[in-house]
């Protein structure tokens, strides 16, 4: 089905723009929501004109949320967790714990529409933006750890593994190019020691002549 942005829709388009969906996500979300309406031609004819005022509001709120990106970006969070040998956590990280720990750190409360991100349930570091407008999304670090480790030191070990695993590359690359290299000397050796050697019986062959002839 066709349906008209009345209001901003991240990674769907801006207010004023007509966009194909889902039927079940046009029917069950975005027009009970109040994010579209269908797409009819009366109300097509009202695109133009909510495409200005979104565009009007949009600039209000980019300039009122500006202070909150420039809090948020590049922030980090961190999340002790239960989790087992593979890494796996014992449940998850949701967009509601980003939420609230978002609100006690930095006194800043956010819509869940605007923390859209799927459930961690593995450890590691993730970036999460935030979407505070279409033009403001400020992106967040999450380091979700196990239980009694130090954050990011799971990352380290990570970074350890693959400089150790680079050198041992390094190693065999060197010893394959090393090789190679003896062999192009060995096989540019040999002609010229029989050269050589061809050289030598030559004169032999040519003394022993002069002497029979003498």
């Amino acid at each position: 089905m066709k349906v008209l942005l009345i209001k901003d829709v991240y990674k769907l388009g801006r207010a004023g723009e007509i966009k194909k969906v889902a039927a079940g996500y046009g029917r069950n979300y975005l027009i009970p929501q109040g994010f579209a309406i269908p797409a009819t031609p009366g109300a097509m004819n009202q695109a133009e004109r909510i495409t200005v005022k979104a565009t009007e509001r949009r600039a209000v709120l980019n300039e009122e949320l500006s202070s909150v990106a420039e809090v948020l970006e590049g922030k980090i969070l961190t999340f002790a967790v239960k989790a087992g040998e593979t890494g796996r956590l014992y449940g998850s990280v949701s967009d509601d714990d980003l939420m609230e720990a978002i609100k006690a750190n930095f006194e800043i409360e956010l819509e869940k529409r605007q923390v859209e991100t799927e459930p961690i349930r593995q450890l590691g570091t993730y970036v999460v933006p935030i979407h505070l407008t279409m033009d403001l999304i400020p992106e967040i670090k999450v380091i979700v750890h196990r239980e009694g480790e130090i954050p990011g030191e799971e990352d380290a070990s990570e970074e350890e593994a693959a400089v150790v695993e680079a050198k041992e590359a390094k190693a065999v690359e060197t010893e394959a190019i090393e090789a190679e290299a003896e062999e192009t000397e060995a096989s540019t050796e040999a002609p010229e020691d029989e050269a050589v050697e061809k050289t030598e019986a030559d004169e032999e062959t040519a003394e022993e002549a002069d002497e029979e002839s003498a």
